[in-house]
């Protein structure tokens, strides 16, 4: 209905566009105001007259119209007031038993690489981790969503000078038997000892840079023993992966490109971009206002900015991507505006697609959960101990639900994820289990348990036709649900555009909040069939649609709680 209103201003409005007018179209903060408002003051200087008599014309110009019950002058705006009847009907015959409800072909024959998760060889998937994998898993879907065709990238981090370091502290301290007992938490180990003997030993520093001079130079024994590493850590990391639900199309991460980095160099020297700078080639970037991105270090070894170089030239040629985004923490701005200016300077007009989609730091309210290891919380120990809580809340509020180990995974899971995308990403996320794993706050547990309120309705009515009267449908309570439900596909267009799964998040909560009202206000299963199922047909849709918004997190929906 705001698009038939925007059609009756634009043919009473010349020096203002369609879209110009949708822009300016508001909703008014109370329902008694009306459904939509459109404020005056902007044509004041066009039309030489104040805002309320632009307004009064514009409503004698407009007239009658069937689809509105009243328009009325408010001061310098024009409100009107929908026939709500014929919304809801507008609403329920166009989502009633769809099952495409916000789906959109606005990303057709497009493509999306995603870079995020990319966790680090031979160290313990932590809570920063969390973050970039529960934000990357979220667009994939909303892009997805929109008809996108979506790469999902784990660019592990598997190549570096860490890794002559671990060569180093495995040949002096570590054994093959306790690597292969303990797996990363081994590693780890002797990593942290190799950093203690180091502050004693520089010379060990030394070792390790030849260690992976050694790596980079194709040496039988150094990958032989990174590639063991790897593959110990890539099962760690699956298991993490496997609680969380979420795959990915490609684990080609920084070594996947140790033989590509040659091109990189071969090229920017070409392109006169290169310079040598005590020993290490770089690209000059202080008109730009920034440090020089190194690309090549003394000993003629790669560096992370080249690594990413090629990554970037390899996915271009690979995918074609319309825009290739990286979910990584802020502190990593500066080196990805560096990476994707070196792209710029090397002539590739597809940089402005290069989108860097920063995020803050994660913590717990109270303090470190019981981790295996120092000041490090590990993900799959937040995520276990979530799981545990929950299972402690079923176990005392309805110890006889079924399937009650699922419910609390799907819950326990879902509560973390929630809680990380619920604020906007490039804010901290506090872990405070009090509020997260509360049913009655903006918490995932609450919109999860409106969804499996709703599930409770549709199994006690049972089969539902659609007979519908809508004018049963023209309450406060019903006409905000209906109102709710119309934004679904806008807010998923909004979530995209900002790169912000949060829209998503807090969309979900004001529906269930309007469900809920609904659900209160207005008794579902009476006598009356053409009421009950009148009402019934509404929570059908909304219901839909909370397991669908819960989808595009990452989050799923139990039916019973």
């Amino acid at each position: 209905m705001k698009n038939q209103i925007v059609n009756l201003l634009s043919q009473n409005i010349e020096v203002l566009t369609s879209e110009e007018i949708s822009q300016l179209i508001e909703i008014p903060p109370k329902p008694e105001m009306g459904d939509f408002a459109f404020p005056c003051f902007r044509l004041a200087k066009s039309y030489h007259k104040a805002p309320p008599m632009i307004a009064q014309d514009l409503k004698e110009s407009i007239g009658d119209q069937t689809f509105l019950s009243e328009i009325k002058v408010v001061g310098g705006y024009l409100n009107f007031y929908v026939d709500k009847a014929q919304y809801a009907q507008q609403i329920i015959d166009k989502y009633n038993n769809a099952t495409d409800y916000g789906c959109s072909d606005q990303g057709k024959d497009k493509t999306i690489c995603i870079d995020y998760s990319s966790p680090n060889v031979a160290k313990n998937f932590h809570v920063g981790h969390l973050r970039t994998t529960i934000i990357g898993n979220s667009l994939y879907k909303i892009f997805s969503k929109l008809g996108y065709k979506v790469v999902r990238i784990n660019h592990l981090g598997d190549w570096g000078t860490q890794f002559g370091k671990l060569i180093v502290a495995y040949k002096k301290w570590g054994s093959r038997e306790a690597v292969e007992e303990k797996g990363i938490e081994e590693l780890m180990d002797i990593y942290v000892k190799f950093h203690e003997e180091a502050e004693k030993d520089d010379s060990l520093n030394d070792e390790a840079r030849a260690w992976f001079l050694k790596m980079e130079q194709g040496d039988e024994e150094a990958l032989e023993i990174w590639q063991w590493f790897r593959d110990i850590s890539l099962k760690e990391f699956m298991r993490v992966y496997n609680i969380l639900g979420m795959e990915f199309d490609s684990f080609a991460g920084e070594s996947f490109y140790r033989d590509k980095t040659a091109d990189v160099i071969k090229r920017l020297t070409d392109d006169g971009l290169l310079k040598e700078s005590q020993g290490a080639m770089i690209v000059p970037l202080d008109e730009y206002d920034m440090p020089p991105c190194i690309v090549a270090k003394k000993d003629g070894s790669s560096i992370y900015a080249t690594r990413d170089l090629a990554a970037i030239l390899y996915r271009k040629a690979t995918y074609n991507f319309d825009r290739c985004l990286y979910v990584t923490g802020l502190e990593q701005k500066l080196h990805f505006a560096q990476v994707f200016k070196v792209i710029e300077l090397m002539g590739n007009d597809y940089a402005k697609n290069l989108v860097h989609i920063p995020y803050g730091l994660v913590s717990l309210k109270s303090g470190k959960i019981s981790s295996r290891k120092g000041n490090v919380i590990f993900a799959e120990d937040l995520l276990r101990e979530s799981i545990n809580k929950t299972t402690s809340i079923i176990e005392e509020k309805n110890p006889d639900i079924p399937d009650k180990e699922e419910v609390a995974k799907q819950v326990g899971i879902g509560a973390i994820i929630f809680n990380d995308l619920y604020n906007q990403r490039i804010k901290d996320v506090i872990f405070d289990w009090n509020k997260l794993l509360n049913f009655d706050g903006e918490t995932g547990p609450y919109v999860q348990y409106t969804y499996a309120r709703a599930s409770s309705v549709l199994r006690k009515i049972g089969e539902v036709p659609d007979t519908i009267d809508y004018t049963l449908l023209t309450d406060e309570a019903s006409i905000g649900l209906l109102k709710e439900i119309e934004r679904y596909p806008q807010v998923i267009k909004d979530a995209a555009e900002r790169y912000e799964p949060s829209v998503i998040a807090r969309y979900s909560i004001d529906l269930a909040h309007a469900f809920n009202k609904f659900y209160h206000e207005c008794q579902i299963n009476v006598e009356d069939e053409t009421t009950k199922y009148t009402r019934t047909n509404v929570v059908k849709i909304a219901r839909y649609i909370i397991k669908d918004a819960l989808s595009l997190l990452g989050i799923q929906c139990p039916e019973q709680m």
